[in-house]
């Protein structure tokens, strides 16, 4: 989505990211940047940004093809790697409860992921993107009903509410010596239910771990971590299955719109069907079925 350079001093390593042109506004940069500088002050791990000598964390530069936007990031401490242990996945389960401590109820003044965000507009636009893939674009309409059904009839009341990562993956964190654990690339953030990032982080888990054993214990593990710091409601728990597929149907969409700024190698019709391919093996292992 990005381009991002590691820079580097005497002393520390920093990563600079240069946003690119027209897919983030000033405006919604300036709430990512919020939002990290408050989990900061929580003392929440999470990289952070980095002001210039004239206190400005936001630098425009002037590409070829129209402004860009650019901000300095602290360095993520250790390394980022899908294959940790299960008590790693205990820690990160801590380390993600503990970051939503501070940004429940934390609002922001950009997307909401709510059902028309997630859903809704979505499938239109990766209708219109892949128009051949008659299937599995029937199948996207009809689960996005379906899961539109189900966020609607979700209990809000016991539903934790806030700012949400909403990409929290082994790709968007670093672990320092099976110990610590610090969360970047809050690119994506908005205002969601905070069990979004809970599910986003099992079902990316659950499509690296073919060894469906070796998921699960990963994945109780960093429910257990959770717990020891927050507590996750039964609707919550119950949503969990189903918040993970409305995350992905909406990312499949983000592909098609940002089409031009990928190589294209990967964005066709048998990348769809891998896409779809993945959701349907989740539902089938949380015996989902579509009614």
């Amino acid at each position: 989505m990005n381009h991002l350079y590691m820079v580097h001093d005497d002393e520390e390593r920093y990563v600079f990211r240069v946003y690119t042109h027209n897919w983030r506004t000033k405006s919604e940069i300036e709430e990512e940047l919020r939002l990290l500088l408050h989990l900061k002050e929580e003392d929440r791990q999470v990289a952070f940004p980095i002001a210039d000598q004239s206190n400005q964390f936001i630098q425009e530069i002037e590409a070829p093809e129209g402004t860009r936007f650019g901000v300095l990031f602290s360095y993520a401490k250790g390394t980022k790697t899908a294959k940790f242990s299960h008590q790693t996945s205990f820690l990160i389960g801590q380390a993600l409860a503990k970051v939503h401590q501070s940004t429940e109820n934390f609002g922001l003044m950009r997307i909401s992921y709510d059902a028309r965000n997630l859903l809704k507009n979505p499938v239109l636009r990766t209708k219109e993107f892949y128009s051949t893939n008659i299937g599995e674009i029937e199948f996207l309409e009809n689960l996005s009903a379906f899961l539109t059904l189900k966020m609607e009839n979700t209990d809000r009341q016991k539903m934790r509410y806030g700012a949400v990562h909403l990409d929290v993956w082994f790709d968007n964190l670093h672990i320092d010596n099976e110990k610590e654990i610090t969360f970047f690339d809050f690119d994506f953030c908005g205002n969601g239910y905070l069990c979004f990032d809970i599910s986003y982080f099992l079902f990316q888990l659950f499509a690296t771990h073919l060894n469906e054993e070796e998921y699960q214990e990963k994945a109780d593990s960093f429910i257990k971590g959770y717990g020891t710091v927050t507590e996750i409601s039964r609707p919550e728990q119950d949503f969990l299955p189903f918040a993970c597929l409305s995350i992905m149907t909406y990312y499949i969409s983000v592909q098609c719109d940002r089409f031009d700024y990928w190589t294209n190698i990967f964005l066709n019709e048998d990348h769809l069907k891998r896409m779809v391919g993945n959701l349907k093996r989740w539902m089938a292992y949380n015996r989902i079925e579509i009614e």
